[in-house]
């Protein structure tokens, strides 16, 4: 008795001197830790002399701030809310969490309860048959296994998930910021064709009047039927375009519904002249777009999931340490399986160096330095990407306030110039052409100019979304 006791005891202590070698041996990490690559390009981003030195950006501000129309916010409130592709996208983060737990539970052993009966008919001629013609066994048994993570495999597992984890976040952030940018954009398109329309349907009634005059001229005898034409062609084309823009403001606002994630219908809306954004136009320093703009973090986490499973590629060369123990009841009949002589136990501890594996892991290892590298690739890619929209967004805004400025002259001229041809027609001193001439241009001018207004309100919506803004 005392034998069995101390060949148990034995037993159990190399058992836990198994355990202790295989924590120490935890500390010999062969997995590196993963340090943000350094682009030479990040400082040139925004091609631009006056580069910014402060770490302010117009990103940081929240859009409830930026956009103050009430009809607007309510729309976008409505779109985050109700919109698809956002649902979508909170069902890809509540996946990639999903795998995150699972990361974490790769330092826990795993434990399998087993309950078994065995029924073995034997033969007569056999070594056991003289005695039992037949033999059953019950079992009640447990399996554990445990694998040391000497060389940083599970860890570099555990953070490859987190990493994906981060990398469905950024994602959702990117949806949500493209998600407002498309809700405005519609929305100030909306406007805009609302004042172009009626700028046109103006026009409309100043051209049937038109008409009228220059029938009754022609009954005076003082105009022919070719001005009479071409007066009534230019009312014929005024009205064809109310038409175009009537379709293209249906289209805008099922655009619009589709954003919100609801049926089509007309929406409510205020005016083009009373939208204004008074946020200072404000980029940061380039390196902001790492922290602010989603997809250039989304490309990052995609790289540290790629270089954290090169980790895990690498450390499958190494040999691997796991202790296994199995323990229950055994009996031969069920009466007899819940006793103390039916306990039964093993405990094995094992490594396993891989020797020749047909190639597999060497594949799998330069399988992720490729990938790894693609990575790298698309990051340094998304990064030059954002600061392309940047700089182009800023310039696009700028060109487009100092255009606005000679399409207003424009209109002011053509006016005058539309105003002084009707007088000069009524006292016979001009050619009907002159008067239609400048009435086309003035309509084209004052279409430009509410063209000129939208791009610049869109101007600040792409570098507000290029700066990464909305999400926040």
């Amino acid at each position: 008795m005392k034998l069995k006791s101390f060949k148990n005891k034995n037993t159990w202590q190399r058992a836990a001197l198994i355990a202790v070698v295989a924590v120490t041996l935890q500390s010999c990490f062969v997995a590196k830790d993963y340090k943000r690559p350094e682009f030479e390009q990040t400082e040139e981003l925004y091609r631009t002399d006056n580069l910014p030195q402060d770490s302010l950006s117009m990103a940081d501000v929240s859009w409830k701030e930026l956009f103050t129309d009430p009809y607007l916010v309510k729309y976008i409130e409505q779109g985050l809310e109700n919109n698809i592709d956002i649902r979508i996208a909170i069902q890809q983060m509540a996946a990639a969490e999903a795998y995150v737990k699972q990361g974490k539970a790769g330092f826990f052993p795993s434990l399998t309860g087993n309950a078994s009966l065995t029924h073995q008919e034997l033969s007569k001629n056999s070594q056991f048959g003289s005695l039992f013609s037949s033999l059953d066994q019950y079992e009640l048994s447990a399996d554990l296994s445990w694998e040391a993570d000497i060389w940083g495999k599970i860890r570099s597992n555990k953070r490859a998930y987190v990493a994906s984890y981060l990398q469905s976040v950024a994602a959702h952030k990117a949806v949500k910021t493209q998600l407002i940018a498309n809700i405005v954009t519609t929305y100030y398109t909306l406007l805009s064709l609302d004042e172009q329309l009626r700028i046109t349907e103006a026009t409309v009634e100043n051209r049937k009047q038109s008409v009228t005059t220059i029938e009754a001229l022609k009954e005076a005898g003082q105009q022919n039927q070719v001005a009479v034409d071409q007066n009534a062609a230019q009312l014929y084309s005024a009205q064809a375009l109310v038409i175009d823009l009537k379709n293209s403001i249906f289209q805008a606002e099922n655009t619009l519904a589709l954003l919100l994630g609801e049926e089509p219908q007309t929406y409510e809306r205020g005016v083009l002249a009373d939208e204004k954004i008074e946020t200072e136009l404000k980029v940061g320093v380039p390196s902001l777009l790492l922290r602010n703009r989603p997809d250039v973090m989304q490309a990052e986490y995609g790289l540290v999931n790629a270089f954290e499973l090169t980790n895990v590629a690498n450390a499958s060369f190494y040999p691997s340490l796991t202790l296994t123990a199995t323990g229950g009841l055994q009996a031969l009949s069920l009466e007899d399986l819940i006793s103390t002589n039916s306990l039964f136990a093993t405990l094995v501890g094992g490594i396993a160096q891989p020797i020749f594996t047909r190639r597999q892991i060497k594949t799998q290892y330069e399988v992720a330095q490729s990938q790894q590298e693609q990575a790298l690739l698309s990051f340094e890619q998304t990064l030059l990407t954002a600061g392309k929209e940047v700089s182009e967004s800023l310039y696009s805004y700028n060109a487009e306030v100092e255009k606005y400025e000679y399409l207003d002259l424009q209109v002011q001229a053509l006016t005058d110039a539309e105003n002084n041809s009707q007088e000069l027609l009524n006292n016979g001193l001009a050619n009907y052409l002159d008067l239609l001439t400048a009435r086309e241009s003035r309509l084209s001018a004052e279409l430009n100019l509410v063209d000129s207004k939208l791009n610049q309100l869109l101007a600040i919506v792409n570098l507000y979304q290029a700066l990464g803004g909305g999400w926040k």
